[in-house]
C-alpha cells in the first residue's frame, strides 16, 4: 500500500510501486479525466502536474512519485492559471473530439504557471509532444495566448 497526495488529498494506493500513475489514477482511484493515449509517453493523453510540472503518467510509477503532490485534470480549476486556461479553451471552442484535452489542458496550465506570458517558442517547446488527432493546434496556441492576457 503506497500513499500519494492526489489533488490536495492523501490517497491510499493498493497497486505495486512500479504500477504507472496512469493506472493508479484511473483504475485505483477512478479519477477518469486523465486518459490513455499511446503508453510510451509520446501523445500526451496522460499528462499531470508532479509538484506543477506537467509529466506522463503512463511511464511514471507510483512508486517515483514519492512526497511530491500530483494534480489531475480533476482539480486544475483549483489554480488560477487553470481557471485561465479552462476559460479561454471554452471561450474559443478549442474542443473537438475532446479526447486529447486533458492532456492539452494540464500542459498549457503547467506552461501558463512557469511562464506566465509565453512566446511561440514558449509554447511550442511546451505543448511539443501533446498531439491532437482533431488538428486543433491553431485554436490551442490562441487560448493559451488569450489565458496569458487575462493576467
Amino acid at each position: 500500500m503506497l500513499e500519494l497526495t492526489i489533488n490536495g488529498e492523501k490517497r491510499s494506493v493498493d497497486a505495486s510501486p512500479d504500477t504507472p500513475l496512469l493506472w493508479a489514477l484511473r483504475d485505483v482511484l477512478g479519477l477518469t479525466g486523465t486518459k490513455f493515449g499511446c503508453g510510451i509517453a509520446q501523445c500526451g493523453a496522460c499528462t499531470v502536474h508532479v509538484d506543477g510540472k506537467a509529466v506522463r503518467s503512463c511511464v511514471l510509477p507510483i512508486g517515483a512519485v514519492g512526497e511530491r503532490a500530483v494534480t489531475t485534470i480533476e482539480a486544475i480549476d483549483g489554480t488560477s492559471a487553470g481557471r485561465k486556461i479552462q476559460k479561454a479553451w471554452l471561450d474559443l471552442e478549442v474542443i473537438q473530439c475532446g479526447y486529447c484535452q486533458s492532456g492539452q489542458i494540464m500542459s498549457a496550465t503547467a506552461l501558463l504557471a512557469a511562464t506566465p506570458s509565453p512566446s511561440d517558442a514558449d509554447i511550442d517547446a511546451a505543448m511539443s509532444g501533446n498531439i491532437c488527432r482533431c488538428g486543433t493546434y491553431v485554436r490551442i496556441r490562441e487560448a493559451i495566448k488569450q489565458a496569458a492576457k487575462a493576467g
